[in-house]
């Protein structure tokens, strides 16, 4: 699937809406790591590297939603098919 840079960067905001539903911060922080799903004090975290480019923070933060389960979510059949093509190939 062929996804353009600025899609990537439409597609994080709204992944981060459905983080927001699921109850889960998102941090952009910068380091020497991938990034993905935590618990930090019982609360669920997804920490991204600030310095990936917006496919790598797209396919970190859909693998971390998904693994928090979206499955019960509305999601339009576009967003989910970008999610799981994503996640197929982590």
């Amino acid at each position: 699937m062929k996804i353009k840079e600025k899609e990537f960067e439409d597609f994080i905001e709204e992944l981060k809406e459905l983080a927001q539903q699921l109850g889960a911060t998102i941090r952009f922080e910068k380091g020497d790591f991938k990034g993905g799903y935590c618990l930090i004090k019982d609360k669920k975290v997804v920490v991204i590297n600030k310095f990936n480019n917006s496919q790598k923070k797209a396919t970190i933060l859909a693998t971390a939603l998904k693994e928090l389960g979206i499955e019960q979510f509305y999601l339009s059949p576009r967003v989910r098919e970008i999610i799981n093509s994503l996640t197929e190939e982590t």
